[in-house]
Formats: structure tokens, sequence, C-alpha cells
């Protein structure tokens, strides 16, 4: 949530000629909601089981980048099919960061709360060992978003050989 998941995606694609995908953007195309509309009509666990449905069906047998929901990696279903079908990438950036990113939007129910950081704090740590299964780890923070796809690059070219 804020670490630049939609936008590192983005010009990851484009520097890879791949195609990109964003979780929340097809689901709000599917749906006809916004992915926060979503979340609060049908609540969280259903959000997450359209969530997985969909990313199964977007990684099956496609070459791409996909940026899923921040929550997304945090259902071990969908993580599980994520790890064994595509090369995972955590964004970690700190929560002041991610704090400073979220403030500038009001689209995000986890963070429709009386102390936003605080809820952003919690969540990274209740987040932090899903995350750690990612396949890659790469620090986003207030530097620039091609730097971030340059080490991306960087670390799947590692993963790679490995």
């Amino acid at each position: 949530m804020g670490a630049g998941k939609s936008t590192v995606g983005r010009r990851l694609a484009r520097r890879l000629g791949l195609p990109f995908v964003d979780s929340d953007s097809a689901i709000e195309d599917a749906s006809g909601f916004s992915a926060a509309e979503v979340f609060e009509r049908y609540g969280e666990r259903d959000f997450r089981d359209g969530e997985r449905r969909l990313v199964a069906r977007l990684i099956d047998g496609t070459v791409g980048v996909i940026a899923t929901g921040g929550g997304a990696f945090i259902d071990p279903r969908t993580r599980e099919l994520l790890n064994s079908r595509a090369i995972t990438v955590w964004l970690d950036a700190p929560v002041d960061v991610l704090s400073e990113r979220t403030a500038r939007r009001d689209t995000r129910p986890l963070l429709r709360t009386a102390d936003p950081k605080a809820t952003l704090e919690r969540l990274a740590q209740e987040r932090r060992d899903s995350y750690a299964e990612a396949h890659i780890r790469v620090k986003s923070s207030r530097g620039g978003h091609n730097d971030v796809v340059e080490r991306i690059i960087a670390a799947v070219e590692q993963h790679l050989d490995s």
C-alpha cells in the first residue's frame, strides 16, 4: 500500500517490452466499481477470494508484469500461486514513505482510521513475514522509480542465474 507497485510495475513492463496489469484496475474493469468500493461492499474475505481468482487468470501462461494489491500476498493461497508460477518482488518501503504516498488520496479502505500512519505501521508489521516470502526484495523509498526498476531487473537476472 503506497510502495509504488503500480508506477514501478508500469515502468518495468515498458522497459522490458512486456504487458502490464494492475490487479486493482482489473477488478475495477470487471466489476464497474473501484477496488475500494468492492472491498467495502463485499468485505475483505470476498475481495481477496476474487483477487486470487483474478491473479490465477492473469498468470495463466502469460509473460508480463502484474502489480497486485498490497494485501494480495498476505493470502496464503494467492502467495503460493504467485510464488509457484511467477517471480515475485517485494517493494519494501519505510512506513514514513508509505504514509506520505497514501495520504495523497482517500482510496484505501484499510486506512480510513483515526490514525492512518499507525494503521500502516501495524499492517507493515503484520504483512512483513508474508512479504518476506517473495523471491526478491527491493528497497523502494523517496528515490526515483526508474532506479527501482533497474534494481528489480538486476535482482531478477541474479535470481534467474542462481
